[in-house]
């Protein structure tokens, strides 16, 4: 087992593209502290491929909705970090988030509430509450998605959460310049997951028309995200800050 020198922070780190972040970051000898929701067992299948692959990984359950207990999750943080004798961590990766969807007409306030919750609020004050621990000379990541560039009926609540973030990110990396803290929105396409009951993953229709108004003819899989992520958290990408960087094969151009 490689000693601890760098580590990240992702949310939604036991499944899909978390996952897949995750293992990217492993394979670079980077250790990471991520969250699950509620399926322990698919996070200590992570913590076990991480672990295989001569990194560390430690699982933290965490509802990136629930504010009040960002708090509490930063002491878990401070206490595994103390165990691998690192001061702080280094790159935060705001990753979790669920599906909302729903037509115009049929959007339900409550439900256009836990997107925001969910996608917005989690984010901004996770990152607020994590602030003292990240090191100067970080890194964090936003996730956003390519609805916010292009448009497809029923994702209105998503996507304007998800333009949301994309703000969020500019004045963000202003704020943090002064610690050398670069912020950057990473916007996945339509990838090959669970996400939305594995729309595009399990709908041969849904997942021959993305690949039809695709550039390079296919869907997304979760491995053309996670080393993306791992590779813009790195020293090489240290001059990209502020930045939407749209990965989706070129959908929809």
């Amino acid at each position: 087992m490689r000693a601890v020198n760098t580590v990240a922070i992702v949310t939604g780190g036991s499944r899909g593209l978390g996952r897949s972040t995750v293992e990217a970051l492993a394979r670079r000898g980077v250790a990471s502290i991520f969250t699950y929701h509620s399926n322990k067992s698919a996070a200590d299948d992570v913590v076990g491929s991480v672990a295989r692959s001569g990194a560390r990984a430690v699982a933290l359950q965490l509802d990136t909705s629930d504010t009040r207990a960002f708090p509490a999750f930063a002491q878990e943080i401070q206490r595994v970090l103390t165990e691998w004798g690192v001061e702080g961590f280094n790159y935060l990766v705001n990753m979790a988030g669920t599906s909302h969807s729903g037509l115009l007409g049929e959007i339900t306030e409550d439900a256009l509430d836990d997107a925001y919750r969910i996608h917005v609020k989690g984010p901004l004050f996770l990152t607020q509450t994590l602030l003292s621990q990240i090191t100067d000379g970080g890194r964090i990541i936003n996730i956003s998605s390519g609805l916010t560039r292009f448009a497809y009926p029923g994702w209105l609540p998503y996507a304007s959460m998800k333009g949301a973030v994309e703000v969020m990110t500019h004045y963000m990396a202003k704020e943090l310049g002064s610690r050398r803290i670069a912020v950057n929105t990473v916007a996945p396409g339509a990838i090959q997951t669970d996400f939305s009951d594995g729309m595009v993953r399990d709908n041969p229709e849904v997942a021959h028309h993305i690949a039809g108004i695709t550039a390079l003819g296919r869907v997304g899989l979760p491995d053309d995200i996670g080393p993306m992520i791992a590779s813009l958290l790195s020293e090489e990408n240290r001059w990209v800050n502020a930045q939407r960087i749209e990965v989706s094969g070129g959908q929809a151009i």
